[in-house]
């Protein structure tokens, strides 16, 4: 594997991470409210189902960091495909914008690894 398919591969986990932080610890906060331009009001409603998402996200992050620390590449393809596969429902059922923020770096991670 190339050092910028590995360098990728880390973003995706280290971009679920974040993604982990926003939706289970800020999602009420300023910048979760301006992240998913959200008001106080519907954060609040939907904070318990938004931090549900954000653990999703967070074993995402541990199937690749996982695979990656493990040395077992079939784990890290499957969790990058994962994600491509959340990225993709999210693009169709929430905003185009999550397919380029998750999904698209995941595609990019594969085809590099698959290189």
């Amino acid at each position: 594997m190339s050092l910028l398919a590995l360098l990728l591969t880390v973003l995706v986990a280290i971009l679920h991470v974040y993604f982990l932080v926003l939706e289970m610890f800020l999602w009420t906060r300023p910048l979760g409210l301006k992240t998913f331009r959200n008001t106080p009001q519907k954060a609040e409603a939907t904070r318990v189902l938004a931090a549900n998402q954000g653990l999703y996200n967070g074993f995402l992050a541990a199937g690749i960091i996982a695979g990656l620390a493990l040395g077992q590449p079939v784990l890290v393809t499957f969790s990058l495909v994962c994600v491509v596969a959340a990225g993709t429902y999210g693009a169709w059922s929430v905003s185009l914008r999550i397919f380029y923020v998750q999904a698209v770096p995941a595609i990019l991670a594969l085809v590099l690894r698959a290189l």
